[in-house]
Formats: C-alpha cells, structure tokens, sequence
C-alpha cells in the first residue's frame, strides 16, 4: 500500500497545502487543499473519503472534488463516493456545508436517488474495510468531535492522530499496535503553548511528552505546521530526548506500507 501526502501543512501559502493523503488510488483521507494536486482522472479514481473532524482546512475539497467528478463517475455507473466521519462530522457538514447556501447538497445531486456523495458514520474503535485495506478509527482530543486513524499493514499500522492535544486515550490504544509510522500534528512553537494548549493541538514540548508514551523507536512524521513556522517547529523537535526518528512530513512525499 502508498500513502501519497498532498497536503500537511495547518494553513495555506505558497507550497503549502492543507491537510490530505491518498491512500493507493481510491481511498482519501481527509480532504485539505492538497486534494486539488490530483488530476480529474484521479480524482474520479477516490471511492472513500474519511474525514478526521469538521474544520475546514481538513473538508473543505469534498463538495469541489464531488463537482468534479459527478458527471465522469454517473457516465461510467459508478456508486457514490462513501464519507466517513463521526455522526457530529457528518452533521456539521449537512448544517454547515452542504446546505444549498455554502455550497450544493451533492448528497442529493445528481438525484436523490443516485447521489454523488454518500454520508456513513463511524464510531472511535471501528474498523473499517474499504477498498480491501483496514482502517481503524481512533481516538483523538480536539476543540470538535474528531479522531484519528489507523492503516493495517503486514508489518505494522500507519497511524494518523488527526488534529489533537494530549491524548491518553490514543497511547493506550497504541501500546497495544504494531506502529510502523506516526503521523503526528504538531501546529505550534513552544512560544506558543498557551495557544496550542486552548486550540488542543500540540507543540514541541507537549509531543515530547506525548511520544514518551510511544513504545520502541518509531518513525514519526511532524505534519500541520503553520506555514513559515516549520524550521522553528523543527528545531525544538530535534532538541527532544527520544529513541524515534523525527523528520517533517513533506508534501509529495510517498509512505509505503507492507
């Protein structure tokens, strides 16, 4: 399996683009900006899109890449794309979103019938199986219902924690996985710790104590740092005492998975 990174940065700017990975062809996990890199062909390709919580820098492609693809995948008899979230995601985007103000109700176009978009909720703990992968819904701690998630591999999970602070409730979960690479945000300096403490993200010296909990020596990929911020970001991070790898997630990059 590929994880391909379109976007992990927390905000837009030139070369930085919002959250989203592409896992093989058809399943997108979350839905930043970065989904815009992909081509019409691929976009039509996605099946399944899970969506970690409501902020817009995580959502705000589903009702673009469902305009882009409506006509190609109902000429082709394809089903609608399934999105998966937690019933208060999901709710957030019929209210706030899809409401025929922000933009067309796509889960009721191009018929009620025949839909481009399909809403599924999941529940923290669930597993999923789509497109022949296993997914697995964690838990997360946000400003917003939200979670994380994990992709089985042969030889490990791909863990994903989505927005967060300090979370116990994952690392008990964790201890008891195979972890082959962490994805894990950390949006804020530690100038800012106070900010990433009300916000419920993390900063350099709370992932410190956060992958304290992580057991054995893991590859750890940094993702939504704020743009311009990612060398300060960086150098605290390498000052942490820790037995894993460290690096920043890069857009474009490719993770590979057993």
């Amino acid at each position: 399996m590929k994880i391909r990174v379109l976007g992990c940065s927390g905000a837009i700017a030139a070369g930085s683009r919002t959250t989203a990975f592409l896992v093989d062809h058809d399943v997108l996990v979350d839905a930043g900006t970065g989904v815009g890199d992909l081509s019409l062909d691929e976009l039509a390709q996605i099946d399944h899109i899970l969506i970690s919580h409501s902020h817009l820098d995580h959502i705000l492609s589903i009702g673009l890449l469902a305009d882009s693809v409506m006509r190609r995948r109902m000429a082709a008899g394809r089903p609608p794309i399934q999105v998966h979230a937690l019933p208060q995601t999901l709710e957030a985007l019929r209210q706030h979103i899809f409401n025929g103000v922000i933009w067309p109700d796509f889960t009721r176009l191009p018929s009620r019938e025949q839909p481009v978009l399909q809403l599924r909720p999941f529940e923290v703990g669930q597993q999923l199986m789509l497109g022949g992968k296993t997914f697995e819904v964690l838990s997360a701690a946000h400003t917003v219902p939200a979670v994380g998630f994990g992709l089985k591999g042969a030889d490990g999970w791909w863990i994903y924690t989505g927005d967060t602070g300090p979370n116990p409730l994952l690392w008990e979960r964790l201890s008891e996985m195979t972890v082959a690479h962490l994805v894990i945000e950390t949006a804020f300096s530690d100038d800012e710790r106070q900010l990433a403490r009300i916000s419920r993200h993390l900063c350099p010296a709370a992932l410190g104590h956060e992958l304290g909990s992580l057991k054995g020596s893991v590859t750890v990929h940094i993702t939504h740092i704020k743009p311009g911020e990612v060398d300060s970001v960086m150098q605290e991070v390498a000052n942490l005492v820790t037995p894993h790898r460290i690096a920043a997630l890069q857009a474009g990059q490719m993770i590979e998975l057993a």
